[in-house]
């Protein structure tokens, strides 16, 4: 562990959290303009080592860092996000910027407009500072591609920060940056978060506008905040959600998250070490179990239960994610096949040979879920269990690897040792991810907080009250 974690300085700006950044800037103690300076020479120093970066804007957010100072020196409007500095994942359109999707096929395109929750992110005062890597078209739970190379875990560089969202998670551990955005369609924010140690946050589908895939009808894919503490994810959350003319599901009224949350006692808490169905690695086994007591520790009163799922949830999850990711890129088979990743085609080959029948009937397996879920959720407040089986994968991870096993046990190497992917089939459930503790590898471990179908505001304060009595944010990468 000594090798590879470090104590954080009292004074290193780069692991200020934005809550606290913006109360020194309201104080005078700390300019926009210093906390840019420190965000910029961190970035310029670590990101060679991780490689969580796509494109920077260094001088145009030093700009506009000290177009921030003057608001704050001149009592001027001061938005909620000022001057805080922020990395915007590669699959999210900022309009006038490469937006690359991980893919050759986009190398050099501009996007011709900025995401509803990017724009609210800079409409609040966050300042975009460079942009994160992502695998091809967001399709992996690692960050790889041909374009920009292999992204890598800043506690344990032999690792894969996790993906989609892996260059976000990456930043913000690293201090490259004070607060990210991600996107999660089975996990692509919360599988990073987990393996970077940082904090993840999946909203209720409809909670915050998406705007990434060209639909608004699908339900599987999230965005949401990557940060190092609750209270900045609430913060983000309150900027992010809300109706939006271009999406028909957000919901109305907008969910405005209080400044402080409240810490929870009393409540029933369901422990699921497995979700009835997945193996895992004993180290997680061991944090995870260590982490539950947490909330014993709070008064709340903690059960095991059995929700009774098995590998159907894996197979419908599969199903729908490749006929719709078939739907999304599959176009794009006749001229750019052979140029992208051979996993990424054969996704896309086998999304296009699915019935409509076949992806339809993934809805009936949904159905069943929350059949076993509901009753559960019912009588518990709040539903914990692994964010992944295991720390992470290897930095070159293979996801069709036939190989790959849990603790001598052969699993599905793309996804089958997550268990985030099933609360994207129940979207309408909000789920965080809270760090646990390490592995012998030095490589973080995380667990779930399932919460009631739109209670964004339970989740986040079992995670705050978690926080309080488990905090995880004085220990760094030592890189």
């Amino acid at each position: 562990m000594d090798d590879v974690t470090t104590v954080r300085p009292a004074d290193d700006l780069c692991y200020l959290t934005a809550t606290d950044a913006i109360e020194r800037f309201k104080s005078g103690e700390l300019s926009p303009v210093a906390l840019m300076e420190a965000v910029i020479r961190r970035s310029e120093e670590v990101n060679p080592m991780v490689n969580a970066y796509t494109y920077t804007f260094y001088e145009r957010a030093l700009e506009q860092a000290r177009a921030a100072e003057a608001r704050y020196a001149n009592s001027a409007s001061v938005r909620p996000l000022e001057g805080i500095p922020c990395v915007i994942k590669d699959l999210h359109h900022v309009e006038g910027e490469i937006t690359t999707w991980g893919s050759k096929m986009l190398e050099g395109v501009r996007s011709t407009y900025t995401a509803p929750t990017v724009q609210r992110l800079l409409d609040a005062g966050a300042i975009m500072h460079a942009r994160t890597t992502t695998p091809e078209f967001g399709h992996a739970p690692h960050t790889r591609s041909r374009l920009w190379g292999v992204t890598r875990n800043p506690w344990n560089t032999a690792y894969s920060p996790g993906g989609s969202s892996g260059g976000s998670a990456a930043a913000v551990a690293t201090g490259m940056t004070t607060i990210a955005d991600g996107s999660d369609g089975g996990g692509s924010i919360r599988i990073p978060a987990s393996a970077c140690g940082v904090f993840g946050f999946k909203p209720s589908f409809g909670r915050n506008p998406t705007g990434v895939l060209g639909t608004n009808i699908e339900m599987l894919v999230h965005l949401g905040p990557i940060t190092r503490c609750v209270a900045d994810a609430a913060l983000m959350q309150n900027v992010m959600s809300g109706p939006h003319v271009a999406d028909i599901t957000t919901i109305r009224p907008k969910q405005v998250l209080p400044d402080h949350l409240e810490r929870i006692s009393d409540w029933k808490v369901a422990f699921s070490p497995d979700l009835g169905y997945v193996r895992i690695g004993q180290e997680v086994a061991t944090n995870t179990a260590a982490a539950v007591n947490a909330f014993a520790e709070l008064g709340c009163t903690v059960a095991q239960v059995d929700i009774g799922w098995d590998d159907s949830v894996y197979d419908a999850w599969m199903t729908h994610w490749e006929g719709l990711f078939a739907t999304l890129c599959g176009q794009f088979l006749p001229r750019w096949q052979y140029h992208m990743d051979p996993f990424v085609r054969a996704l896309l080959h086998r999304g296009e040979k699915l019935s409509a029948t076949r992806v339809k009937a993934t809805e009936f397996v949904r159905t069943q879920m929350y059949d076993k879920l509901g009753p559960i959720q019912e009588e518990y407040d709040i539903l914990l269990c692994p964010t992944i089986a295991i720390p992470s994968i290897a930095a070159e991870h293979k996801c069709d690897d036939p190989d790959f096993a849990i603790d001598g046990e052969p699993v599905d190497a793309y996804l089958q040792w997550a268990l985030t992917y099933p609360f994207n089939l129940l979207s309408q459930c909000p789920v965080a991810t809270v760090p646990t503790g390490f592995s012998n590898s030095g490589v973080p471990t995380g667990m779930q907080i399932v919460g009631r179908p739109f209670d964004d505001l339970g989740v986040l304060r079992a995670a705050a009250s978690f926080e309080a009595v488990r905090p995880w944010r004085g220990t760094v990468p030592a890189i």
